[in-house]
C-alpha cells in the first residue's frame, strides 16, 4: 500500500475508512509486482492498480466487501482455459491479492504510511496468511532496527519479524517469507509480508543542454529524484530547469565526489565537453552506481576512450560506460532522445535486451534480477481471516 501512500494520507487526514488491496505474490506472467495496491475508500472513490485492469472491478469488490464486513482475506486471481469470462489474468499468471480494511485509528498503518510520504526509510509487515486471530496485525520497522506495534503473535515472532523485515529494508526488497507460529525461523504456519519503502533513486543529470531539459522530465516520470549539474550558472536555473529536484552550479567532477550516491543512481553526462567529461566520467566509473551514460558521436567516444584510458582507467572499469547514451530508436528532437536514455536505463534495472517484443519469443514480464517470473496458472481461491 506504500506505493499509493500520499492519497492513503489524505484519507487518514479526513478521518475517511478505507479498504487496500495489495498484490503480495507473483508467478508467472503479471502486469505489476508485489507491493502494488488498489485502495476503496468509504464514499467509493478508488486509487491505485493492482494488474493494470485484468482484475480491477473485482478487487474492488472485495474491498467494498471488506468495509462492510471488517475481515481481511487473501484472494488469488489466474487464468481459467475452461471459462473464458472467469475473473483472472489474461497473460497467463497468478496473482495473490490481500484485501485489508483499515479504520482511521490504525496508528502502525497510518505511521507507515506517512514516512512513505516524507521519503523515508521503513518496512511495514503484515501478515499474509496463518491463523485468523493474527490477521490485522502490523508492524512498522525502520533501517535502524527500532519498530512500533505488532503481529499479535508474541515477542519471539514480532522479534524475528523484525529482523528479517530489516534485512529486506536494507536491500529495497518487497516480499513475502515464513515462519512458524512460535516464531521460529522454520518455514511453515505464518506468512508474513514486507512493503519496503525507500526514498527514490537519483538521477543526475551532467549538463544544463537542451536535452537535459527533457530528461529530467523522463526521470521525474519514472520515479526519479532529479538533480540537474553544471558549471555555467547562466544555464543551470529553475527557468531552464523547473521540474528538476536541485540545481547545482559546479564543476561535475567535484559535485560527484562530494555528494552521496548508491548502487541505484544514475548518471548521465550530457556535456560532451572532455574538459568536463574525463574527469567526471574518471571518478563515476569507479563508484559502485548502476548506471552511468554519457552523450556524443562515435568520434566523440572514441577519442574519450581514449583520454579515460591515459587518466588510468582499466578495461572492466570502461565496460561499465554506456556511450554514445540511449537505445537505437532514431531519435532526432530533445524529447525522443531523452525517451531514448530513459528506455535504455530501465533496460538496465530491469534485465530488458531493448529488442521488440513482437516474435521475439521472450518473456514480456523481469524479476529485478532480469529472470522470467516464473510458476502455473491457478484457479481463483480465496481464505479469509
Amino acid at each position: 500500500m506504500l506505493d499509493i501512500a500520499e492519497q492513503l494520507n489524505r484519507w487518514f487526514e479526513e478521518g475517511r475508512d478505507f479498504a487496500v488491496a495489495t498484490v503480495v505474490a507473483v508467478s508467472g506472467s503479471a502486469p505489476r509486482g508485489p507491493g502494488a495496491a488498489l485502495a476503496v475508500a468509504d464514499d467509493g472513490t478508488a486509487v491505485g492498480s493492482v494488474s493494470g485492469g485484468c482484475v480491477e472491478g473485482a478487487v474492488y469488490e472485495l474491498c467494498e466487501r471488506a468495509l462492510q464486513d471488517g475481515r481481511t482475506v487473501r484472494e488469488r486471481f489466474g487464468y481459467d482455459d475452461e471459462d473464458a469470462f472467469a475473473v483472472g489474468l489474461t497473460c497467463g499468471g497468478v496473482v495473490d491479492v490481500l484485501v485489508t480494511p483499515v479504520r482511521e485509528d490504525a496508528p502502525v498503518v497510518r505511521a507507515g504510511v506517512a514516512a512513505a510520504c516524507r521519503g523515508e526509510s521503513a518496512a511495514l509487515v503484515r501478515v499474509a496468511d496463518g491463523p485468523a486471530e493474527l490477521f490485522g496485525g502490523a508492524l512498522l520497522v525502520r533501517p535502524d532496527g527500532s519498530f512500533g506495534g505488532g503481529l499479535g503473535g508474541g515477542r519471539e515472532l514480532d522479534r524475528v519479524a523484525v529482523a528479517e523485515a530489516r534485512a529486506m529494508l536494507d536491500g529495497g526488497r518487497t516480499g513475502t517469507f515464513e515462519v512458524s507460529e512460535s516464531g521460529s525461523r522454520c518455514p511453515g504456519g505464518v506468512t508474513l509480508f514486507v512493503e519496503s519503502r525507500m526514498p527514490p533513486p537519483r538521477m543526475i543529470v551532467f549538463g544544463a543542454v537542451d536535452f537535459a531539459t527533457a530528461l529530467v522530465r523522463a526521470g521525474k516520470f519514472l520515479g526519479y529524484h532529479v538533480t540537474v549539474c553544471d558549471a555555467r550558472p547562466v544555464f543551470a536555473t529553475r527557468a531552464r530547469f523547473p521540474e528538476a529536484d536541485e540545481l547545482v552550479v559546479d564543476w561535475p567532477h567535484r559535485y560527484l565526489r562530494r555528494t552521496g550516491t548508491d548502487a541505484r543512481t544514475v548518471l548521465c553526462v550530457l556535456t560532451h565537453d572532455a574538459k568536463f567529461d574525463v574527469p567526471l566520467l574518471e571518478a563515476a566509473l569507479r563508484l559502485p552506481v548502476a548506471f552511468v551514460g554519457a552523450m556524443g558521436s562515435r568520434r566523440t567516444h572514441a577519442d574519450r576512450d581514449r583520454r579515460l584510458r591515459e587518466a588510468g582507467l582499466t578495461d572492466v572499469e570502461l565496460a561499465r560506460l554506456r556511450s554514445p547514451i540511449g537505445l537505437d530508436l532514431g531519435a532526432r528532437t530533445p524529447e525522443e532522445t531523452a525517451l531514448s536514455i530513459a528506455a535504455e536505463i530501465v533496460a538496465a534495472r530491469r534485465g530488458g535486451t531493448g529488442v521488440p517484443l513482437t516474435g521475439a519469443g521472450m518473456p514480456i514480464h523481469h524479476d529485478v534480477d532480469g529472470a522470467e517470473r516464473g510458476g502455473d496458472g491457478g484457479s481463483r481461491s480465496r481464505s479469509a481471516a
